[in-house]
């Protein structure tokens, strides 16, 4: 009974990864920052790479993982920022 409970939580949280495995993205215009577009696509892979890398390794990367998936998400909050910055001084 133990190892079915184990299981199933195993389960619930491997599908709770799965939908949050994709980097939140506000995406930047690829038309008028091309750059700031291709660094955010960038960014996009590599924190699907990391969740990836979670999943092979059962999470046990000792929250340095979580953490440059945290990283990454300011990276592009940041990007954003930068081409919303951008818009409003060069209209």
């Amino acid at each position: 009974m133990k190892i079915k409970s184990i299981m199933c939580a195993s389960a619930l949280a491997l599908l709770a990864s799965s939908a949050l495995a994709k980097a939140p993205v506000d995406n930047v215009s690829h038309r008028r920052h091309p750059n700031l577009a291709a660094a955010q696509h960038l960014t996009t892979q590599a924190y699907e790479k990391i969740a990836a890398a979670q999943r092979a390794n059962e999470f046990d990367l000792d929250g340095h993982a979580a953490k440059a998936k945290d990283l990454l998400d300011q990276v592009n909050r940041e990007l954003k920022a930068a081409a919303e910055t951008s818009n409003e001084n060069h209209r």
